[in-house]
């Protein structure tokens, strides 16, 4: 099956971007898809073979996985390839431009939900680190 693609632009320098992206402390204010979500907790051992896990929850207590992966291909300020822990893969591509940088995100659909609803959920904690990274890091 094909992958899914999604992709934002921030207005922030590629370092800037990249640590927040990798920043366990930073994910845990920018992953989640809506504001009735957060992430309670993430951890990050960003090197080839490294894991990482981010336990995302419904604010009122009802639901909450853990998102999981192994990382597979890290190339600082360009690439962060990984292996999700049911076997799927993602890829981030970081795009330096002089004053932002675009970000490309590919991954494996699931089989569970249409694609359409796994495009906009990745897309939403896409908009959310964009809008984080932004205010947060706007001026660097």
């Amino acid at each position: 099956m094909e992958q899914i693609k999604i992709t934002s632009v921030i207005h922030v320098r590629v370092e800037t971007v990249w640590n927040a992206y990798t920043s366990a402390e930073d994910v845990q204010q920018w992953n989640h898809a809506s504001d009735d979500w957060h992430c309670t907790a993430a951890t990050n051992d960003l090197r080839i073979g490294g894991k990482f896990n981010y336990r995302m929850e419904a604010k009122d207590g009802r639901f909450g996985f853990d998102f999981e992966g192994e990382y597979t291909k890290l190339e600082p300020f360009r690439k962060i390839a990984y292996k999700m822990g049911d076997g799927r893969h993602a890829e981030i591509n970081f795009l330096a431009q002089d004053d932002h940088t675009d970000i490309v995100v590919l991954f494996d659909p699931e089989q569970t939900n249409p694609i359409e609803m796994q495009r906009d959920g990745w897309q939403a904690i896409l908009n959310n680190f964009k809008a984080y990274v932004e205010r947060i890091y706007g001026n660097n």
